[in-house]
């Protein structure tokens, strides 16, 4: 779980800006919860226990919490459909073709 949760810091998903603000964002949440939720004698007794329930959290929040905005679906879920439905042009010149 730990190595999904680390390889997924730095997955680029395509069609989606990614910013190094996104970025600094997720590296001052993460210090943040490690500060309040370790070494401020949080629930966790280290930093891998954090990180593993970090994990397990972000794999239900997307996999399995039915959205009510989304009609009652997880939101992994929810976009696979889209992208099954709205498929990405697969290059540039494709996008500007379909402007014409």
């Amino acid at each position: 779980a730990v190595a999904a949760l680390r390889r997924l810091r730095h997955t680029r998903h395509p069609g989606r800006p990614y910013t190094t603000l996104l970025d600094a964002t997720a590296e001052a949440f993460n210090s943040l919860f490690k500060a309040e939720l370790v070494r401020n004698k949080g629930p966790w007794k280290n930093v891998d226990d954090l990180e593993i329930a970090t994990a397990e959290y972000v794999d239900w929040f997307n996999h399995r919490r039915l959205h009510g905005e989304l009609g009652h679906v997880p939101p992994a879920e929810y976009e696979a459909d889209h992208h099954q439905h709205h498929p990405a042009p697969a290059t540039v010149r494709a996008s500007l073709q379909s402007l014409h």
